[in-house]
């Protein structure tokens, strides 16, 4: 029960293992992608324009990683139904970019492939997580 007895506390612990496992991933990843741009831009012919683009759009999937991992984090910890159904909207854009990096690159290194894949796998458990946690929430009636 919760502090003041009035509902039971609802948060899903396995969605924050989740979220908190997935913003170390992404860390990691992030900075395994860098390095592998560097690799790909001094070794393969890597047109310019495809590089500068796969760049700015790993800039771009770092800020709505962030923002879904926080949106995610805090909807949970504070039982908020509309922060976690705005996590699992960036979701969606966060998908599409992994996706690209696993299967759109101009080059697609089996390291690539094999992270892409791990994190994909990551919204996934995330998103049914997120959906059933949401179901809990909505379900409560807050007076």
């Amino acid at each position: 029960m919760a502090a003041h007895g009035r509902h039971p506390i609802l948060s899903s612990m396995p969605l924050q293992v989740l979220f908190y496992l997935n913003s170390w991933y992404f860390a990691a990843f992030f900075i395994a992608e860098i390095l592998m741009f560097v690799y790909k831009g001094i070794l393969l012919p890597y047109p310019q324009a495809n590089l500068i683009l796969d760049i700015v759009l790993l800039l771009l999937y770092v800020g709505l990683e962030t923002l879904r991992l926080f949106y995610g984090w805090k909807g949970n910890l504070c039982e908020r139904s509309l922060m976690l159904i705005v996590s699992v909207g960036i979701l969606v854009p966060c998908t599409v970019l992994s996706v690209y990096y696993l299967l759109l690159q101009t080059f697609i290194l089996r390291l690539e492939f094999i992270l892409n894949v791990i994190l994909l796998c990551f919204y996934a458990l995330e998103l049914v997580l997120a959906v059933i946690t949401i179901a809990s929430f909505s379900r409560v009636s807050v007076y």
